[in-house]
């Protein structure tokens, strides 16, 4: 659904004057850019709300859209738009937008970064946990490994405040839901949000309560304190090979993205348990997710042509959606998919030709020596090409 109360007719932050050769401009402007960013600051409150690692950092679609000209009344795409990154700095920007995502985490967390704040979400929070704790013999979920994962008094304060979010109002439902979902890690027995390992934690049930209340008042300030007015955004939650273009209801006259690629990053492990708590299903987000290192170790095994047969299905929607002359951009890296090196920005290169998509920019950028996010064993990622593809306007 929409969110949000301004929309401008003209993306006026991305015009550039009828005399101006667009193109020309562009290209200089964005070569310019340093795509390291060195100089990057810590997360902005709004960025922070949840754990998600291997994001796509705020800076790279900011500048994208700074620097590349929209057409009028046209939005910005990302159709793996994860933590919503695109989406919030387009709103940032005055510019609508439009999301698609798998995994109902994602979708949760692009949701709660642009809408409006809910009403009285504080107070919503503290009478849950008031609730909560009245609540007795609230039957567990039937989740796989539960007790493995989870100590059983933990279990207890957590269904708890999942039961108690489901009576919420319901615009303050989706706010409350990630407040819960961005506690689940730190409250199990898993190590963190890159370390898919059980450890011994001792976890007090009573830091259940505490840190959901704390997380509730982290979303509510970051929410109440951007300075911007909220563009309509449209966050999807599909698998992207099944939608079908009347699904955007938008001209797109820009797509920015970080597709996922093989053995990178696998979204559905490390979000498994908060989908369980909130009553999604991983297993289907598995099954479907595209570049999921699980595909690639498993007998008749994904191999490379199966991430160039989907990043084709990807590019046939974006050419039904993007208007002549706009552009889709991509942040990916290569690949390791046994034992040999594939350069994923030139699949994506190939499978958009035929399409009518021509390279209009590419370079390298360098990924921080500390970024932990990845799986470096079986993913070559030590730098991601930014490959900004153009539709032809003839």
């Amino acid at each position: 659904m929409a969110h949000g109360t301004h929309e401008p007719s003209l993306n006026e932050a991305n015009s550039w004057p009828a005399s101006v050769d667009t193109g020309t401009k562009a290209k200089s402007s964005l070569s310019e850019v340093d795509w390291a960013f060195p100089d990057r600051r810590s997360h902005s409150d709004i960025e922070g709300v949840h754990p998600y690692p291997a994001k796509f950092i705020s800076e790279i679609p900011r500048a994208l859209i700074s620097h590349l000209p929209l057409p009028r009344n046209s939005a910005v795409l990302d159709p793996f738009c994860g933590s919503g990154s695109t989406l919030v700095e387009s709103q940032r920007l005055g510019i609508p937008a439009v999301g698609i995502d798998l995994n109902p985490i994602a979708c949760l967390m692009s949701r709660v970064k642009t809408m409006a704040c809910p009403t009285d979400l504080e107070q919503h929070a503290a009478r849950i946990t008031l609730s909560s704790e009245e609540t007795t013999d609230i039957e567990i979920p039937e989740i796989p490994n539960l007790d493995h994962w989870f100590q059983p008094n933990v279990q207890v304060e957590i269904n708890r405040i999942a039961r108690a979010i489901v009576a919420a109002p319901s615009e303050a439902r989706d706010a409350l839901k990630l407040a819960l979902s961005s506690i689940i890690v730190r409250v199990s027995n898993q190590e963190s949000d890159t370390r898919y390992a059980a450890v011994k934690k001792d976890v007090d049930p009573s830091t259940v309560p505490r840190l959901f209340l704390r997380a509730v008042n982290r979303i509510n300030a970051a929410l109440q304190k951007r300075n911007y007015p909220l563009t309509s955004v449209e966050v999807v939650e599909s698998d992207i090979l099944k939608v079908e273009p009347s699904v955007i209801e938008r001209p797109i006259g820009l797509v920015v993205t970080s597709p996922p690629y093989p053995n990178a990053y696998e979204y559905w492990l490390y979000h498994k348990y908060r989908m369980w708590w909130l009553g999604y299903d991983p297993l289907k987000v598995k099954a479907d997710e595209i570049g999921a290192r699980a595909h690639f170790f498993k007998k008749n095994h994904h191999t490379a042509e199966d991430f160039a047969r989907q990043m084709r299905q990807t590019l046939t929607l974006l050419d039904g959606v993007i208007v002549k002359g706009g552009f889709a951009s991509f942040v990916v890296g290569r690949s390791k998919i046994h034992g040999k090196i594939y350069d994923n920005a030139k699949i994506i290169t190939d499978e958009a030709a035929p399409l009518g998509f021509k390279p209009f920019f590419v370079t390298e950028r360098i990924l921080s020596a500390n970024r932990k996010s990845f799986n470096l064993s079986h993913a070559n990622i030590k730098t991601e090409t930014v490959l900004v593809l153009r539709k032809e306007v003839e």
